[in-house]
C-alpha cells in the first residue's frame, strides 16, 4: 500500500488547506490508508470509515437513491446517485468522494474551513483518478 500512502501524502500538498485524506472501503467499513497533519486515535480514524459508510450507503440514502432512479424512469443499476458530499464543520470541511472506478470506495479529504471551497473540489476531483489508481 506504498503507492497509496504516497497518493494520500500528495492529496494533502494538492489540494489547499489539507489536514488529512483517507481512502475508504465502504463495503468493509475499513480505512485502507490515511494521511494527516497531526495524530488522531485510532478509534477517530476508524469512526471516519463507519461514517463515509453510512453517508454513501445507509438504509435511508439508498432508498433516496432507489426513489430517485424510479421516479426518472431509469433501469435500476448498481450506479449510485450521490457521488460527492461536502460537510461543514466548526473548523474544518469535510470533503467525501465516491470513487468511479470502484464504488464501494471514498477518498476523504479534510480541510481547514478558510480553504476556498470551489478550490477544495476542484483539486480534489483532480486528484480522484490519481488515488484510484494507487489502489
Amino acid at each position: 500500500m506504498a503507492s497509496l500512502d504516497n497518493a494520500l501524502q500528495k492529496v494533502i500538498t494538492t489540494v489547499p488547506e489539507a489536514v488529512a485524506a483517507g481512502y475508504v472501503d465502504m463495503s468493509t467499513g475499513m480505512l485502507l490508508g490515511v494521511k494527516t497533519v497531526d495524530s488522531h486515535p485510532q478509534e477517530v480514524l476508524d469512526l471516519v470509515a463507519a461514517a463515509t459508510a453510512d453517508m454513501f450507503q445507509g438504509q435511508n440514502v439508498t432508498a433516496i437513491e432507489r426513489l430517485f432512479t424510479k421516479s426518472r424512469g431509469m433501469a435500476e443499476t448498481n450506479r449510485h446517485y450521490f457521488q460527492e458530499m461536502l460537510v461543514f464543520s466548526d473548523n474544518l470541511l469535510h470533503v467525501f468522494m465516491r470513487c468511479k472506478r470502484f464504488s464501494d470506495h471514498a477518498l476523504v479529504i479534510v480541510t481547514r474551513k478558510s480553504a476556498n471551497v470551489g478550490m477544495v473540489l476542484t483539486k480534489s476531483r483532480m486528484i480522484l483518478s490519481e488515488v484510484e489508481a494507487a489502489v
